[in-house]
């Protein structure tokens, strides 16, 4: 369908592009917008001059884009952004950037990071998201943290929203990047003078510092009072009345979201996070059966959520079939989620509801690398325990260095393993103490316990070296964590208006 400000004839887009020249943007409020609206504008000319070349077959259309967005189809959001952002769009280019972020896949991650530099010249959403994308860059430089810092500025000062929450992730993550920013006392002076995202920075505070539970009615407080207006809020109150153990809050919780999302003012997205949080036994006593309800309501127009139903018969298996399970991960194949390739390949990895399968489940966890970090470390296990016949022990360090150094706390014992037990290769003391250091985050009796033997098993000489390494290899990694990715990337979400 023809976009509205399409259908114009072109001759009166000339002629509306020539009094647009001749007035000089003099009554543009500042030199950024008049910047702004000049570049909007000429986008839109020569999107104008292109139908009167070209006719109207095959229009670029972001609103088209935009709504295949949100209903998970991807393929039709990259085409119409794409041909858009060719048109110097900054919002279009936003939009494409957006999606090569969504992928995962690093190569087009650094496509994304080029595309929102080519728009944050005019653009105060693309200084947001490249702020954003720089918070969350692993191995990003000091130079890259403060840069983040005044692009999220600079876009708040534009206007741009939820510019808060990668601030204080900025802050947290980095502390030695910004040695006169204590993080809780900015957060408390953003609280102090009200501003909107404060009380969810101090719930992002609460996450990373690990005392999230000692904080559940201060959570509580801050996501009632934001909840008409932060939808995230919907699955930080689920997760409170799970950890509580109160069903009867939960269920209104949920009530209140099903008539908020038919108004279409919450997003499929948090209505599948609420899903997941409902089925996650970690948090305490599931509702697995109202979390299967949510899921099937959503997922025939959020392709994410086919997954979200199968992850939950993987753990709930007396909520459904096998056939059941594979309709739909075919679903979630069939819209290009790499979840669901990650899941497939699991249960022909473990046996579960399927015949143990190396291979397969190799081939499977091959197609969700780069997007799923699981998937390498999946790749590692099966290369390191011989799955396929012999110990690969180069090809299972690659994948499962790749799943540690991205946040697979589980990689780091694997490593250790392959370090100390020397299977397919020859044992390495020094390593083995650097990943069996890094492996006790995981707090088990597995990992204390082979960490404690490695240390005793090494000379003093040789454990400076292992201290030395192990220093190395803490400075490489990323100090994100899973929950805050989470919620990050939750926070990027805001609706049509975001693209």
């Amino acid at each position: 369908m023809t976009p509205h400000f399409l259908r114009t004839p072109h001759t009166l887009w000339e002629r509306a592009c020539s009094r647009w020249d001749q007035r000089g943007l003099s009554d543009a409020p500042s030199r950024l917008h008049r910047e702004q609206a000049r570049s909007h504008m000429g986008s839109l000319c020569a999107v104008a001059l292109a139908v009167s070349l070209a006719g109207c077959a095959g229009l670029p259309d972001q609103r088209l884009a935009n709504e295949a967005l949100k209903r998970g189809d991807t393929t039709v959001a990259a085409q119409n952004y794409q041909q858009l952002a060719d048109l110097g769009y900054s919002e279009a280019q936003v939009g494409l950037a957006d999606l090569q972020v969504d992928s995962r896949d690093p190569e087009q991650i650094k496509k994304a990071e080029a595309t929102y530099r080519a728009a944050a010249s005019v653009s105060p959403r693309a200084q947001a998201r490249l702020g954003r994308l720089l918070v969350a860059k692993p191995g990003a430089t000091e130079a890259e943290h403060h840069e983040a810092e005044a692009l999220l500025k600079k876009a708040s000062a534009n206007g741009e929203r939820n510019i808060l929450i990668p601030l204080a992730m900025l802050y947290l993550q980095f502390p030695h990047s910004f040695p006169n920013i204590d993080a809780q006392k900015q957060i408390s002076q953003w609280r102090a003078e009200g501003k909107p995202e404060a009380g969810l920075a101090q719930v992002l505070l609460y996450r990373t510092q690990g005392t999230y539970d000692q904080h559940l009615n201060d959570v509580e407080k801050i996501c009632k009072a934001e909840l008409n207006t932060t939808d995230i809020c919907y699955v930080e109150l689920a997760t409170v009345y799970q950890k509580r153990g109160q069903p009867e809050q939960q269920a209104e919780l949920i009530k209140q979201m099903q008539a908020a999302h038919s108004r279409g003012t919450v997003s499929a997205q948090r209505v599948d996070s609420v899903a997941r949080v409902l089925g996650d036994a970690s948090l305490g006593k599931t509702d697995e059966k109202t979390a299967q309800s949510l899921l099937e309501g959503i997922a025939p127009g959020y392709p994410a959520s086919w997954v979200s139903l199968a992850q939950l018969l993987y753990d709930f298996p007396e909520l459904g079939d096998v056939d059941t399970m594979m309709k739909y991960l075919d679903n979630g194949r069939a819209a290009d989620q790499p979840r669901a390739e990650l899941l497939l390949g699991k249960l022909y990895y473990e046996g579960k509801m399927v015949p143990v399968d190396a291979k397969v489940a190799e081939e499977h966890f091959q197609k969700a690398v780069g997007r799923e970090v699981a998937a390498d470390y999946y790749l590692g296990q099966i290369y390191r325990r011989g799955y396929l016949g012999k110990v690969y022990p180069q090809k299972a360090l690659d994948h499962l260095l790749t799943a540690a150094r991205n946040g697979q706390n589980s990689a780091d014992f694997a490593i250790a393993q392959l370090f100390s037990q020397g299977k397919g290769t020859r044992p390495d003391p020094v390593n083995a103490y650097v990943f069996s250091q890094l492996a006790k985050a995981q707090d088990t009796p597995q990992a204390n316990e082979l960490a404690q033997t490695i240390e005793a098993q090494l000379p003093p000489d040789r454990l400076a070296e292992a201290q030395r390494l192990l220093k190395q290899e803490q400075a490489m990694r990323s100090t994100v964590s899973p929950d805050t990715l989470e919620l990050h990337a939750l926070q990027e979400e805001d609706g049509e208006e975001s693209l």
